[in-house]
């Protein structure tokens, strides 16, 4: 086994805590697209590493990890740039899934699920975009969440899409990441109980039928008697158009940010990532007041279906973790479905959490629950009681 299941870009980084806090005794590791003082951040890619300075000062997030007794050990692999959801590093290898070392670990915060599942740190620090903590965590088997748009500062954090990126965050359980959550989330939201429970009827539709069983016997057990329980479509369009909106904006987003340096550098990136740049850089902002207007109904639309109380249950991924080393071709088909699962929180900028609920064949795979934007602790507080109310 490689050691520390290739999880880290650079495990002699340690952080010791700044004080004591909720988070007195935990570890953690961190993404590399995080700044630490005195440090380089790779972002997966060694021309990112050989065209940026070190950081002049730590990230907000982490200062608040720290300042509440919190130890950084170490720094993890991402997929270049953020740009995947596979975890597969051309240049710097690809963390072993804990659970199925035959497997993807998911990606891009590839390292940061890794050192979590294989109980390397108590909790690890990532990004989410367009899946990059959610699926990584389903893979592995962990819980994640990808919180509210902008309610995690984001200052010291490499972009990737800037009205798409937040920081995520992952744990073995359910406590551990409520815990983290009160550090790192200020605002509150509202103090009315959840009291609906929706199953997303087209999501559901896109899992494969082994997982879709094993996750809708486990859902069963919940004990939610005080909670009223409906079917819903979210997309009479399909999931397929939303998840084609985000991919255009996110794709804008991303050339806008990071074009310029890709003009000027010429840097090498591995196969899929390569690709995905080049397409990026064809699209112009012209093009993009279609899929705005669409972003904005979706938004306004699960607005109102979620509102203060409603909770949306669908699957985090499409199934169990792919097999490594699949083509390119293999991957996309993959992601391409995945993506229709996660635009749902990205477009919406919804908080998203993924809970290990159930395995196939050995194999983990994940349901997750949406609140409405800004109920990040109470969602957090719900997935702590169901897993209190499991043991």
């Amino acid at each position: 086994m490689v050691k520390d299941f290739g999880a880290f870009a650079k495990k002699e980084v340690v952080l010791e805590p700044l004080n004591t806090g909720g988070l007195s005794g935990l570890s953690f590791a961190v993404k590399d697209v995080f700044a630490i003082k005195g440090h380089q951040s790779t972002a997966g890619n060694p021309d990112w590493l050989k065209t940026h300075p070190a950081a002049a000062s730590t990230a907000f997030s982490l200062s608040l990890l720290l300042n509440n007794g919190a130890r950084l050990e170490g720094t993890t692999i991402t997929d270049e740039l953020m740009y995947s959801l596979n975890g597969e590093n051309f240049y710097y290898g690809t963390p072993i899934n804990p659970k199925d070392p035959k497997r993807i670990p998911g990606g891009s915060s590839c390292g940061s699920a890794v050192a979590v599942a294989a109980e390397l740190t108590d909790f690890a620090i990532g990004t989410d975009t367009g899946g990059s903590v959610r699926i990584p965590s389903s893979y592995c088997g962990i819980y994640g969440i990808r919180p509210t748009h902008n309610i995690v500062d984001m200052e010291g954090v490499i972009p990737l899409a800037k009205s798409f990126d937040t920081v995520g965050w992952m744990a073995r359980d359910a406590e551990t990441l409520r815990k983290v959550g009160n550090v790192l989330i200020k605002e509150e939201g509202s103090r009315e109980p959840f009291t609906r429970i929706l199953m997303a009827d087209d999501a559901w539709e896109l899992i494969e039928p082994n997982a879709k069983e094993a996750l809708l016997t486990e859902l069963k057990k919940w004990q939610t008697a005080s909670l009223t329980h409906s079917q819903t479509v979210l997309a009479n369009e399909g999931l397929a158009d939303w998840a084609e909106t985000f991919r255009m904006l996110q794709g804008r987003e991303i050339w806008e940010e990071h074009g310029k340096w890709i003009e000027k550098y010429k840097p090498s990136f591995g196969p899929g990532i390569a690709e995905r740049f080049q397409w990026a850089s064809t699209l112009a902002e012209a093009d993009m007041s279609p899929f705005i207007k669409k972003r904005r109904m979706i938004q306004e639309n699960m607005e109102k279906l979620l509102k203060d109380d409603g909770l949306l249950i669908i699957p985090t991924s499409p199934g169990k973790a792919p097999l490594l080393n699949l083509s390119v071709e293999e991957l996309e088909l993959r992601r391409s479905r995945t993506f229709q699962l996660c635009c749902i929180a990205g477009l919406t900028g919804f908080p998203q959490v993924n809970i290990p609920l159930a395995e196939v064949d050995g194999v983990p795979v994940g349901v997750s629950v949406i609140a409405g934007k800004g109920q990040d602790k109470k969602l957090l507080q719900f997935i702590a009681s169901l897993e209190a109310n499991k043991r």
